[in-house]
């Protein structure tokens, strides 16, 4: 989950070395904690944060197999 959070945010990026991704594992959910460069924290989000929600949609539908919560959290 990590690294599919990685190559899509590093895609979107113009500081792509500024990506990182910390995992954070809670009773029924795991967080992952998306920190970018403060220039690019725009096209992450996007429009009315379309792309937040499409990014939050893809890696929730590859965590069904884990029987687990997923929350995206982006921060600067």
């Amino acid at each position: 989950m990590k690294d599919l959070i990685q190559v899509i945010a590093k895609a979107l990026v113009d500081h792509p070395e500024d990506v990182h991704v910390e995992e954070t594992e809670k009773e029924h959910a795991i967080v992952y904690a998306l920190s970018v460069h403060p220039d690019d924290i725009g096209k992450v989000i996007g429009k009315q944060g379309r792309i937040a929600k499409a990014m939050r949609t893809v890696v929730t539908s590859a965590a069904v197999k884990l029987n687990k919560k997923v929350i995206v959290d982006i921060q600067s």
